[in-house]
C-alpha cells in the first residue's frame, strides 16, 4: 500500500465520521459501551459477590452507574452532532428512560441464564451486556439522537 492510497482511506474515513454514517456511530457507541460495560461488570460483580445484595439490586445499582456514564460518552463522541455536546438533565432522563428497555433485557437475560439455566453470573452479565447493546444502540440512534430532517426532505413546503 503507498502513502497515498493509506490517505485516501483516512480520508475517507474521515469524511464518513464527519457525515455520521451509521456504522461508524455503532462502532463509538461500541467503544463507549465497552468502558461503561467494564463499569457495569466491575459494580456488578463487588455488589453481587462482595456485598452480597440480590442479584436485580446489585444489577440494577451497575446500571445506574454505567447509564450516566454512556450517556455523558455518548452526547460528547458517538451523537455530538446530534446533541451539539450538551449535556442537560433533561436530555440525561431521556436517554435514561430509552435505555431502559436495554435494562430490562439485560435483567431478564442475566437472572434467567443465572436462576434457570445454572450459569455463572459473571458469565451470564457478559451475555446480558451483548443483548442490551443490540437495544440500546438501537433506541440510542433512533430515537434518542435521531436528527430532525429538514422540511424539504419530508415532501413539506
Amino acid at each position: 500500500m503507498t502513502f497515498k492510497s493509506l490517505r485516501n482511506i483516512r480520508d475517507r474515513l474521515t469524511e464518513a465520521w464527519h457525515e455520521r454514517a451509521i456504522v461508524l456511530k455503532a462502532i463509538s457507541f461500541a467503544f463507549v459501551g465497552l468502558i461503561n460495560s467494564a463499569i457495569d461488570f466491575a459494580i456488578f460483580s463487588f455488589a453481587y459477590y462482595y456485598l452480597g445484595l440480590p442479584i436485580i439490586v446489585a444489577n440494577t445499582l451497575a446500571w445506574i452507574v454505567a447509564v450516566t456514564g454512556s450517556y455523558v460518552m455518548n452526547s460528547t463522541i458517538t451523537f455530538a452532532a446530534e446533541s451539539g455536546r450538551k449535556l442537560g438533565f433533561s436530555q440525561y432522563l431521556g436517554f435514561a428512560a430509552s435505555q431502559f428497555a436495554g435494562f430490562l433485557a439485560n435483567t431478564a437475560t442475566v437472572w434467567c441464564l443465572v436462576e434457570l439455566a445454572h450459569i455463572p453470573a459473571w458469565a451470564a452479565k457478559v451475555v446480558a451486556i451483548a443483548v442490551s447493546f443490540v437495544v440500546n444502540f438501537s433506541l440510542s440512534h433512533f430515537l434518542v439522537f435521531r436528527t430532525e430532517k429538514p422540511k424539504a426532505d419530508r415532501g413539506q413546503s
